[in-house]
């Protein structure tokens, strides 16, 4: 079964509010045993256009345990924290695994 990640970009609009998100969302995340792969206030698009000041980088063990942790009672009362102090896209991709026998 592939890992799970959610990517997450944010318009930053209120740098306080999205620390008091970060730290009601800590809780969540670590119920979840998700892994923080990436927090950049810096990425550099090399193609296209790239939405926000900061982006992020959550790993979980499945697509399903990232969507159970999103939709988790615990984590929905820090959502309207993080959607008051920034606009986010937020999406959930699932892991590449090689075929078998390719890789």
């Amino acid at each position: 079964m592939p890992k799970g990640y959610v990517i997450v970009t944010e318009a930053i609009k209120d740098p306080v509010g999205l620390e008091v998100y970060a730290r009601a969302a800590g809780a969540s995340l670590a119920a979840s045993g998700a892994k923080i792969l990436a927090v950049d206030d810096g990425a550099q698009s090399l193609e296209g256009e790239w939405h926000g000041d900061r982006t992020i980088v959550l790993e979980f063990d499945s697509v399903e345990a990232a969507r159970a942790w999103y939709e988790s009672a615990e984590y929905e009362k820090a959502k309207p924290l993080r959607q008051a102090a920034a606009d986010s896209n937020v999406v959930i991709v699932a892991g590449f695994e090689p075929p078998a026998g390719n890789g």
